[in-house]
């Protein structure tokens, strides 16, 4: 049967089918006097199918008894058609009875043709719904006014209207607009249209809806269209020069690198002391959102609060937090009064479409589950948490590990536990932790903490994901199995065309070139995707719950007065004093964590927007220099952080460095020790 889908989906569907065929006659071979009956219920007069329509079979009767039995038939069988529009019944035939199918959809019913069926036999019949449902495609004109068209022109706005009777509309609840190859749906507030700009070139594209019934029903409508490549513009005669900063098209993507900024901010350290805080004083009752598992864990330590399980209470509250704002979507954030803040997430919204869910893994999902139901209880089941991932970034905790904030907590347990230190001097020996106040409770229970990740479990994901490893005695003779040995190399390339379209831009006189751009971003965004496997998904969720959970500590009053840290240097965070100054006490690497904190802070959001960006899609140069403008001081500031710990240029000309970080800190330490 002809389909209008791509070829690779129309071969997973076949393979699903024919799955099914199998398994069916499987079935029939051990239930004998069967008969099976199956086929597609789609629109009358077209292709388009309709799926999750309920199926009844009817015995055909002759006129005389079908008028006294008309008002009281009950089917012989029922049954539901799937996503694909596809069905399939089971029932024991009577010899010499004909039968017919029947389906309604939208107050239409459609009948089969009838099957003078037998037993140990399989007939195959399609039902056909008389509904009047299509899609017809205009253009926009200068004005803003929209005008019928035959074909459309790349990079203009079309827009695409189901045409629908009356008397259904009302039974419409929801359209759920979709378009390949390369077209950027925007879906408009009015459920039955929707903006489409063809991104790809010229050629034909395929623009597809779900019109889906409040009871269900859903019926997969399809179009062809025609875009023709954009015009050549002739410079001739005049040409008029105005020197002011050249401007791309608003994108949607852009509502994403603002939720990234969002939660960046929501998961902050501030945000997470003031929780914290409020959750070890006394009458604040955190949100567990209905998680029975967490109510009960709080009420049990809630009486413990000050004692010896308070740092069960500090874990939870944890969790707790980062359940609250570590999501893509920033609806718990929305407030009256701001049309710009509203304007952003309803661009979000647009952006993750409906059902909400990242663009990038919806392609993902179908490009390898492409027989998966599009929103059946099969896709849920493999997604596991994909529909919503968490903006958690390991490379964070990599480079806060090599700013020695582990190193700092870890050398402060040990004397804890009275454990002397390496070397005949121990600079922390007049470290003492007094019970009259409550800190040593929570270093209690952290030394106790059985749980804990290790340095070489986190040392062997930085590999695993980044290719970057750590240089010390508990990293030596580590022998990872997969490497992302290529990620330092592109992720600094694509910094220094940032760089490069930073000066471009800034010359009025000049448009920047953003295709280096977008080209340096697929090969990062394929780079991480490699990594994205395993531990992926739960070890930067715990790596991030202790951190957080290290920082509150060192930033205690308390832990300050121990360490005596220099009180007239700004800090972002109340952290970061302790851990420079355990560096002096430890002869550690003179390099503030000043600088560590803000390559943590900026490549976690670089590197969630390359991530989760569906990238591989675009092919114009507006989406990686909106990308470049937007995150413009996180790459600037990331640069030079950069330049400050490692002495390395990124923005050289000249090369790339591909060097680990860990090798230049090496080499910088080793430095450092010679000028003493």
């Amino acid at each position: 049967m002809k389909t209008d889908l791509p070829e690779q989906w129309q071969f997973a569907r076949d393979k699903q089918i024919k799955y099914e065929e199998d398994v069916m006659e499987e079935c029939m071979s051990t239930e004998m006097g069967k008969c099976r009956i199956f086929g597609r219920v789609r629109v009358e007069g077209s292709e388009n199918f309709i799926g999750n329509a309920d199926i009844r079979l009817f015995r055909q009767e002759d006129s005389a008894s079908k008028r006294g039995r008309e008002a009281t038939r009950e089917p012989i069988a029922v049954g539901r058609s799937n996503s694909e529009g596809r069905y399939d019944l089971v029932f024991t035939p009577e010899e010499g009875s004909t039968y017919y199918l029947e389906c309604t959809a939208f107050s239409k019913s459609g009948s089969s043709e009838p099957i003078q069926a037998h037993a140990n036999e399989k007939y195959h019949r399609d039902i056909a719904v008389p509904l009047n449902l299509g899609i017809t495609v205009k253009s926009y004109k200068d004005d803003g006014t929209v005008v019928e068209c035959q074909e459309g022109k790349e990079g203009r706005r079309l827009l695409a209207v189901l045409y629908r009777e009356k008397r259904i509309e009302e039974e419409i609840k929801d359209c759920r607009w979709s378009a390949f190859p390369e077209v950027e749906v925007v879906r408009r507030k009015e459920i039955f249209e929707a903006d489409l700009v063809p991104r790809g070139g010229g050629g034909e594209i395929t623009i597809g809806v779900a019109v889906i019934s409040h009871g269900g029903v859903v019926v997969h409508i399809q179009s062809r269209f025609f875009i023709a490549q954009a015009e050549l513009q002739m410079i001739g005669g005049k040409l008029n020069v105005q020197l002011e900063r050249t401007a791309t098209p608003s994108t949607l993507d852009q509502a994403f690198w603002h939720a990234i900024r969002k939660h960046a901010d929501a998961i902050s350290f501030e945000r997470y002391r003031k929780f914290i805080d409020k959750v070890l004083c006394d009458g604040y009752d955190f949100p567990t959102m209905g998680n029975t598992t967490l109510e009960g864990e709080k009420h049990h330590l809630r009486s413990a609060r000050h004692g010896v399980q308070a740092y069960e209470l500090l874990k939870l509250g944890t969790q707790v937090f980062l359940l609250l704002h570590c999501g893509v979507r920033c609806e718990s954030d929305r407030g009256p009064g701001c049309a710009t803040s509203e304007m952003v997430f309803q661009r979000l919204d647009d952006y993750l479409g409906c059902p909400p869910q990242l663009p990038y893994i919806k392609r993902v999902i179908r490009d390898a589950f492409p027989w998966l139901q599009s929103d059946g209880w099969r896709q849920d089941c493999v997604l596991m948490g994909l529909h919503e991932p968490c903006l958690i970034e390991l490379i964070k905790e990599y480079f806060l590990e090599e700013g020695m904030l582990m190193q700092t907590m870890n050398a402060i347990l040990m004397r804890f536990q009275n454990v002397h230190a390496a070397g005949d001097r121990d600079p922390l020996a007049n470290f003492e932790i007094d019970p009259l106040r409550p800190l040593n409770n929570f270093m209690w229970g952290m030394s106790r903490d059985l749980n804990l990740l290790s340095v070489r479990r986190r040392a062997y994901e930085y590999m695993h994901q980044y290719g970057l490893a750590l240089y010390g005695k508990a990293t030596a003779s580590m022998h990872p199995a997969d490497n992302r040995s290529k990620f330092l190399e592109a992720f600094h390339n694509l910094l220094y065309l940032c760089s490069v379209f930073f000066k471009e831009d800034n010359d009025t006189t000049v448009i920047a070139d953003g295709y280096p751009l977008l080209s340096a971003l697929k090969e990062v965004h394929l780079v991480l995707a490699q990594g994205a496997h395993n531990q992926f998904g739960d070890l930067p969720w715990t790596a991030r719950a202790e951190t957080l959970v290290m920082q509150w500590i060192l930033a205690q009053p308390e832990t300050r007065d121990f360490l005596q840290s220099r009180a007239m240097v700004p800090y972002a965070e109340a952290w970061m004093p302790q851990v420079d100054t355990m560096k002096i006490l430890q002869g550690w690497s003179d390099v503030t964590v000043t600088n560590f904190r803000d390559l943590a802070e900026f490549g976690e959001r670089i590197v969630l927007s390359i991530r989760f960006g569906n990238w591989i899609a675009y092919v114009a140069e507006d989406h990686a220099k909106n990308w470049a403008r937007f995150f413009r001081a996180d790459i600037q500031a990331y640069l030079h952080a950069y330049r400050a710990i490692t002495g390395v240029d990124l923005t050289n000309p000249d090369t790339v460095d591909s060097t680990l970080p860990a090798v230049h800190l090496q080499r910088r330490l080793s430095l450092q020790h010679v000028a003493r």
